[in-house]
């Protein structure tokens, strides 16, 4: 950094799919396609399979990516919405690549950190669920894991791992349910606002867990709800978030803090942030919690406020968006 969908059955024999398909029970929301390196399924590799989607379409698209490790940078064009990553196990079923800040692209010219990740998602209403996005790049700097810019974004049951911007969020509304984050720089950082459902951040060494450049016009930013912070970091070495820019907006509520965050808890980069940033805490438990000794620039919320945040209220927008609804209405049979 500074640095209300209907089952479809389809058959396409060109691909092999009706094996698949004819599993009534385990068949997901949309169309299917398959991915398998062992050359078993409709593609060897995520990005051919996107590839093959139309642009512009209307239903959903399932790309079922049978576990492995696909070694490939992955994009999501804005073109194509509606798209789904399904994997059968996170662990299982690994997106990765190692690029970094520092890498030169095709012009020959270093990337920039926007552009180092393994995933970028750009198309709007993606769903990605049991799928390990990762950098394998280690801890060389900035190097992102995905890349998400797609407005509606859900990501259930994934798990994003890297070391610094592991995860940049980009002006959108996105929804993170029961996922691992793993970083120590800034690994969660940029200017969406998001919600963070029963999700595990995981620091792996010394530094921050956030970094928001929320805008100004944004009411909320990254809400972290009945999260849980682990890792290796030593004891007082991990900050919750450091404003990117003005206004940076992140609350953490009912989450379980270690000893390793710092008693301050928050840091204003070195800059003048402070008098802009939006900081804020609710009834979080653990050693790293020290609400009495959080910077004074931040603060804790009082019970009326804190019922006032709720997956609604911060991404429901115009539109009524509900990530919940959508997650259980594509989920397959198996996993209801």
């Amino acid at each position: 950094m500074r640095f209300g969908m209907m089952l479809v059955w389809v058959m396409l024999p060109c691909w092999g799919v009706s094996d698949v398909v004819g599993e009534s029970t385990t068949q997901p929301a949309g169309k299917l396609l398959t991915v398998a390196g062992d050359g078993s399924g409709d593609f060897k590799t995520v990005q051919a399979a996107i590839d093959s989607v139309a642009e512009k379409g209307t239903e959903r698209v399932v790309i079922h990516i049978k576990p492995g490790t696909y070694t490939e940078r992955i994009t999501v064009s804005k073109e194509k919405p509606l798209i789904e990553f399904l994997g059968d196990d996170a662990a299982g079923t690994v997106l990765t690549f190692n690029n970094t800040h520092n890498t030169l692209g095709a012009d020959g010219k270093v990337m920039g950190t926007s552009k180092s990740a393994s995933t970028f998602i750009y198309g709007a209403d993606f769903l990605g669920r049991n799928i390990t996005f990762q950098n394998s790049a280690g801890p060389v700097g900035q190097a992102l894991a995905i890349y998400v810019y797609g407005d509606r974004a859900v990501f259930e049951n994934c798990r994003f791992v890297g070391w610094q911007d592991t995860v940049m969020t980009n002006r959108s509304r996105e929804y993170f349910q029961d996922c691992f984050i793993q970083g120590h720089v800034d690994f969660i950082f940029g200017a969406a606002t998001v919600y963070f459902e029963n999700c595990e951040l995981n620091c792996r060494a010394k530094g921050s867990i956030t970094a928001a450049s929320t805008p100004k016009t944004s009411a909320y930013g990254y809400v972290f709800d009945h999260c849980k912070i682990t890792g290796e970091a030593p004891t007082g070495s991990v900050i919750l978030g450091r404003p990117w820019r003005p206004y940076g907006a992140t609350i953490f509520m009912y989450t379980e803090m270690p000893d390793c965050i710092k008693p301050a808890g928050w840091d204003d980069w070195g800059e003048a942030n402070q008098k802009t940033a939006r900081y804020a805490e609710y009834k979080s438990s653990g050693p790293g919690t020290a609400a009495d000794q959080r910077a004074a620039w931040t603060r804790q919320l009082s019970d009326k406020e804190a019922e006032e945040i709720t997956i609604e209220s911060v991404l429901g927008g115009d539109d009524h968006w509900n990530p919940r609804a959508e997650i259980a209405t594509t989920r397959p049979a198996t996993q209801h």
